[in-house]
């Protein structure tokens, strides 16, 4: 579930240019490692983000249709 502190930072942090190149970044990492998934504790270590921007980020794209969530909580491409 989504906070309203994490939905406040979606709102404003996706629009910043550094939240856009992270963005950018994990996308190109999906894209590039085909059958990725990951966690948000394994996306945190892999991109050594904090809780709240990982969040953010997985979030983000998830609403934008890049990613979804499965059932057992890996974040993997829409469309693998």
């Amino acid at each position: 579930m989504v906070t309203g502190t994490v939905e406040r930072q979606r709102i404003q942090g996706s629009s910043t240019p550094e939240m856009s190149a992270l963005l950018v970044r994990v996308q190109s990492e999906y894209l590039e490692m085909p059958g990725l998934k990951l966690t948000e504790a394994q996306a945190r270590r892999l991109w050594g983000l904090d809780r709240s921007t990982c969040r953010v980020v997985l979030v983000t794209l998830v609403e934008r249709g890049f990613l979804k969530r499965s059932l057992n909580g890996h974040h993997i491409r829409a469309r693998d």
